[in-house]
């Protein structure tokens, strides 16, 4: 096949490159040329301002990675509607009206935007604007649209560090702050399990609306700490954190502490917990996560000593929390 991708230099777009090559396609990106990959074909130009630049040519399938405003994806799409045979949007499992409840799938209403004439991203339009977007897909190419929407994306090349900052900190050893309890589930999707899933549907010309997370079976904080712990052979001590102190102390969940949504949030209760059925029935298969993590860490290695964190607690923040918690411990 021929697959345009726009964007295509960062994380999932690279992850997506790497499959498509692999499986012997011919992929082109459409980006401001910032990084362009030298295995493939670069078309420069920015989307907000159309996409004169590839105008008149064809692929079989177009990958949107990176869209988020409703009005950029209508225009995206109109331009290749006769250009391409299918596309791929890359939405998010964040579209839900209704996250406060386990296993959403697919036909779960989605959020509505209260202002359409306020379309700018924020953490709280972020998902409606998803949603929004998805239609503008399926309103130019109908059958030809295929949606994606991934939970938590993690791996190598992962630039947000929610992820990659438990694999460093349990390597690292000593006592780890670990935050509320060791049974609270997780969801999260190797970014390279997605990218093959996603091509394997392109080339299926699959159709419709997919979830995409993990694993298969239940996976919660404390088994995925110690896997963290069985990969880099050490045997830290998880201080395990009531949330009302962290609460308290004003720690950020998902940011400071990744992978923590407080059990009191109850409009994200399940959001770790979706349905993936469809996606597995369609061939999604994700790997070990012991694989993840041993790969993230490897990746983690080619970074700079003094790499700025997105993500986690800083040494001193960590430690000024594990002594809040000992004195809390010792309060009659």
């Amino acid at each position: 096949m021929k697959i345009l991708i726009l964007g295509g230099t960062v994380f999932l777009g690279r992850a997506l490159t790497d499959a498509a090559i692999a499986r012997g396609h011919r992929v082109t990106h459409f980006n401001r040329g910032r990084a362009p990959d030298p295995r493939v074909e670069t078309v420069v130009g920015d989307r907000t301002a159309g996409l004169d630049a590839i105008a008149g040519r064809r692929w079989d399938a177009v990958i949107d990675t990176c869209a988020y405003v409703p009005a950029v994806v209508a225009k995206s799409a109109e331009a290749l509607r006769d250009n391409v045979g299918r596309y791929l949007f890359v939405s998010s499992i964040s579209v839900y009206a209704d996250l406060g409840v386990p296993n959403v799938d697919e036909n779960a209403p989605v959020a509505a935007l209260g202002d359409r004439s306020a379309e700018t991203m924020t953490p709280e339009t972020y998902g409606p604007l998803k949603a929004l977007c998805e239609d503008e897909v399926r309103k130019v190419f109908g059958e030809r649209a295929l949606i994606a929407r991934p939970g938590l994306i993690v791996g190598p090349h992962d630039p947000t560090d929610r992820f990659s900052y438990w694999p460093w900190r349990i390597a690292k050893g000593g006592v780890v702050l670990a935050p509320g309890k060791a049974l609270r589930g997780l969801q999260f999707i190797d970014v390279r399990d997605l990218a093959v899933w996603m091509v394997a549907l392109l080339e299926r010309q699959a159709t419709g609306t997919f979830q995409a997370t993990g694993p298969k079976s239940n996976l919660n904080m404390g088994t995925f700490l110690d896997a963290c712990a069985r990969v880099v052979d050490t045997k830290p001590e998880i201080a395990w954190t009531d949330e009302a102190l962290l609460a308290a102390h004003e720690v950020k969940p998902w940011t400071e502490l990744p992978l923590w949504l407080p059990e009191n949030d109850a409009a994200h209760a399940g959001f770790m917990k979706v349905s993936i059925t469809r996606a597995l029935a369609a061939g999604l298969t994700i790997r070990p996560v012991t694989d993840t993590i041993r790969d993230t860490l490897e990746w983690l290695k080619t970074r700079s000593p003094d790499h700025a964190w997105k993500a986690g607690l800083t040494p001193e923040r960590e430690t000024e929390l594990l002594k809040a918690r000992a004195e809390a411990v010792l309060q009659p």
